[in-house]
């Protein structure tokens, strides 16, 4: 059996795989849970997310990923073992060729940790691409044309934003500022509002169910339960959409910032054409409710939300694998 070729979203809250010709097989939460006391790896992944905030003392539930990066190098290449085992695309001699997605802003150290707990993990060779560029592919973008395309993609540890042209990223910006935050930003805001501690789980769903980031936009309430800090013992609060908006408002205009200025440091040329062409939104990130209507405002451009954001990098990934042998001559050439 010959081995077929992966490209993998690494992402610091979901892993996604897509194999050449299956399309995306595998899409589990960045989550491994280990035995404190032998190292031992116990669940990777949907298994493990279950565990977080509930495990006893010596289980631990980790993220190796941290803000686009390797936080944490073995766990990484252990949870990237697994989920390739799992998918079982290793060919009996030979071993898959992969593709890896990473944020533009990562240094050269960090990139070759990606490569090198690829390689660990069972991949034959490792090529990175940059992942706005590969999340425009995904989301159906012509960017190989000589126009101008702009991208925002909000994933769980960075937002990534980008205007390609001709196949290639013209102006770009990264922030270490995603989905991820926004639950942390939800968490302290409860704390320190209602003096009541809630956990990861919780503060996820009130992102989902009721959170806006655009004022006025959802009026929703939700009961949820935590512990108070007064008296240590349970109980139970309800929170409004708007109040949520505030909660998030600082760091919704930090993505906001992020695209004004790689607009406003995009040739005139391609500014014209993203006026015509709009923004498009990739990334898990991209589903918090009130992102694109706050984009659009504030860019004065149409802003539009692409379908099944989370996806687009993991099928960009599916798209690109269709050329690997085109990328190989050229790295090569």
């Amino acid at each position: 059996m010959l081995s077929r070729d992966i490209g993998i979203d690494l992402g610091t809250a979901n892993v996604l795989i897509h194999v050449k010709g299956k399309g995306i097989v595998l899409d589990e939460p960045s989550v491994v849970a280990m035995d404190r006391t032998t190292g031992k790896v116990l669940e990777v992944g949907e298994e493990a997310r279950r565990m977080v905030g509930r495990t006893p003392g010596n289980i631990e539930a980790i993220r190796p990923l941290k803000d686009g990066v390797i936080a944490d190098f073995d766990v990484t290449e252990a949870m990237l073992r697994h989920f390739i085992d799992k998918i079982n695309v290793r060919g009996f001699l030979s071993k898959p060729r992969m593709l890896i997605c990473c944020p533009t802003n990562i240094t050269k150290v960090e990139q070759k940790a990606i490569k090198e707990a690829a390689e660990k993990s069972g991949g034959k060779r490792v090529y990175l691409e940059e992942e706005p560029k590969v999340a425009a592919i995904g989301a159906g973008m012509e960017i190989f044309q000589p126009s101008g395309n702009m991208v925002v993609d909000i994933g769980g540890g960075t937002t990534d934003v980008a205007v390609l042209s001709m196949g290639d990223i013209v102006t770009s910006e990264s922030i270490r500022l995603a989905g991820d935050k926004f639950d942390v930003e939800i968490l302290q805001y409860i704390k320190k509002k209602y003096k009541l501690l809630i956990g990861e789980r919780t503060s996820e769903d009130i992102k989902i169910n009721i959170a806006t980031v655009f004022k006025g936009s959802r009026n929703e309430e939700m009961e949820i339960r935590g512990r108070d800090m007064v008296s240590g013992l349970p109980r139970t609060i309800t929170v409004y959409s708007e109040e949520i908006e505030e909660a998030l408002r600082e760091s919704a205009s930090l993505i906001v910032q992020a695209a004004r200025s790689v607009l406003e440091n995009t040739p005139p040329e391609l500014s014209a054409d993203i006026i015509d062409r709009g923004v498009m939104l990739t990334g898990g990130g991209a589903l918090i409710h009130g992102i694109d209507l706050l984009l659009q405002e504030e860019l004065k451009v149409p802003v539009f939300l692409a379908e099944e954001p989370m996806h687009c990098v993991a099928r960009g990934t599916g798209m690109m694998l269709e050329n690997i042998d085109k990328i190989e001559r050229r790295k090569i050439g």
